[in-house]
């Protein structure tokens, strides 16, 4: 007879259960829903599923804050946030011409210093005008002497400024955006900035921007889509740009490789294979001009991020005057939902200032979390009772994602083995055949039933490992956990409550050159990934 001791919760019982493996059985749920099965020689553990928001790479609610004036958050982490809008001036970035990447990079640690020990990522977007002096803007340190000021304009020093007629509509404005040199300097921003960034751990997404004001793609235009924003017809080098469309898709195209580059409008850049964000989410005035361009985008969610912010001072938005306030009206907070699980969103800002410490406002900013971006959710992972040195194993697991949208990058898969005791990894090996890239939400959102009518795909995943290093006979700890390629440590997190501080999630126990005792892992030694504050990546 062996002993067998089962945890649910605090309470510990002692079972007397046969030698004989194929009679283990299913044992008692975990605390939670969570099972454990041991059978044939080896274990199934269904861990139960986390129901709270997560903080997870790359997804959720998007911060920013204006480098020198908006009070960054006392407290981290910060409130789900794990990436941040970063605008850049062209002038810090490049001043002429002959700046190099190393003017770039420069600035961008400057103005990321420290990211990675937070496990935050940035989201840059080069711009050049804030607001254009016809609405309302004014010069760089007009108010202030910070040199990382965001207002004003931002061109560099060989491109003169822009010099319009007040008076005349249809006149072109000269210097600026129609310099002569405009587009070829533009090329050669772009493809140091691809330089400097595409390969950053740091960076999780390109904005394009550039163009118009906040580098938004408007005031000046892109194209003649759409009607400008200003008057009622489009005069060229005034209200739009031509050629501009093709020199900075093309120069993306080329610079970014590695990163996912996001444009403002849907319509426009047909002929690239960008993501969009869409700065008015839940803005009646830009259901056209939006959301339903941005449907006819068909399956470009799947390779391709959707995000943008919630603009809550114009338009149907006017009328709340925070954040929270516009998420704790159920009709505005419902289309809010129903359009991240339509568009497939991934991220979403305008929430820089809001009070996470409001009571009210938390179970809906934490609603918005778990629906915005993927949610990975694990079950069946299942092992050997025991392994033996140079002898090949099979661990196989089932992963759900019932977010919004995919993980946008292939993150290395880890299997590990802990230290009972010490939780330390002993061993650990990457897996070959995840492709985090593919584990697809549902699709056709039910906004009446809450659900996705084609629901999401179960992804399974089964492969074979060999113990490849000698380690003691002992009881071990067998765990997974989905790493940043920057440092390779663990950061992606499952929606399940087997976690350890640290990023790992821990299975079960199992044997090296022996049987443990028990398999299953007590609830109390588990702990909430709400409150860890260990997870960072490196700078390579």
């Amino acid at each position: 007879m062996k002993t067998f001791i089962f945890i649910a919760g605090l309470i510990i019982s002692v079972f007397l259960y046969s030698c004989k493996e194929e009679d283990h059985g299913i044992l008692p749920p975990i605390e939670g829903g969570g099972t454990i099965e041991v059978k044939d020689g080896r274990v199934t553990v269904n861990p139960a599923e986390c129901l709270y928001a997560l903080r997870n790479p790359m997804k959720g609610l998007r911060e920013f804050f204006g480098p020198g004036y908006d009070k960054v958050r006392d407290e981290y982490p910060y409130p789900y946030g794990s990436i941040i809008k970063e605008y850049m001036q062209w002038n810090m970035l490049e001043d002429n011409a002959n700046d190099g990447i190393d003017k770039i990079i420069a600035y961008s640690n400057h103005r990321w210093k420290g990211v990675e020990d937070i496990n935050v990522k940035v989201i840059p977007r080069i711009y050049i005008v804030w607001m254009e002096p016809w609405h309302g803007g004014y010069a760089k340190n007009t108010y202030t002497n910070n040199p990382d000021d965001l207002n004003g304009w931002h061109w560099p020093s060989d491109i003169p400024g822009e010099t319009y007629d007040e008076d005349d509509l249809n006149a072109p404005i000269i210097g600026g955006y129609c310099h002569p040199t405009f587009q070829e300097r533009v090329k050669k921003l772009v493809e140091k900035a691809g330089l400097a960034w595409d390969n950053d751990p740091r960076v999780a997404y390109v904005e394009m921007g550039i163009i118009g004001e906040f580098g938004e793609h408007h005031d000046p235009d892109i194209t003649t889509v759409w009607a400008p924003h200003d008057q009622p017809n489009h005069v060229e080098n005034r209200t739009w740009l031509p050629g501009i469309e093709k020199v900075l898709g093309d120069a993306f195209t080329s610079a970014f490789k590695n990163k996912k580059v996001m444009v403002r409008y849907a319509y426009e850049f047909k002929d690239y294979e960008f993501g969009i964000y869409w700065d008015s989410w839940a803005i009646d005035e830009e259901k056209v001009r939006g959301y339903e361009e941005m449907k006819k985008l068909g399956d470009r969610w799947k390779t391709q991020p959707i995000g943008g912010e919630i603009t809550w001072n114009w338009g149907s938005l006017y009328k709340f005057d925070s954040f929270e306030e516009v998420v704790a009206d159920e009709k505005t907070r419902d289309l809010v939902v129903q359009q991240i699980r339509d568009l497939h969103c991934n991220h979403l800002g305008g929430i820089t200032w809001a009070d996470f410490n409001d009571p009210t406002f938390e179970p809906n900013a934490e609603l918005l979390q778990k629906t915005m971006g993927y949610r990975f959710v694990l079950s069946n992972f299942s092992y050997p009772t025991n392994i033996k040195q140079n002898e090949p194993f099979k661990i196989s697991f089932d992963v759900v994602n019932t977010g919004s949208s995919p993980f946008y990058y292939d993150w290395p898969v880890e299997i590990a083995l802990l230290n009972a005791q010490t939780q330390e990894v002993v061993w650990s090996k990457t897996l070959q055949t995840p492709k985090t890239s593919q584990w697809m939400p549902g699709d056709n959102w039910d906004n009446s039933q809450k659900v996705y009518t084609q629901p999401a795909a179960i992804n399974h995943i089964e492969e074979e490992l060999t113990l490849d290093k000698k380690i003691d006979t002992g009881d071990y700890i067998i765990s997974i956990a989905v790493l940043d390629p920057a440092g390779m440590l663990p950061s992606l997190r499952f929606a399940i409550q087997n976690y350890f501080e640290g990023g790992r999630h821990p299975m079960g126990h199992i044997g090296i050159n022996t049987e443990p005792i028990y398999f299953e892992i007590p609830v109390s030694n588990f702990s909430d990934m709400r409150q860890d504050k260990t997870l960072k990546y490196k700078l390579q």
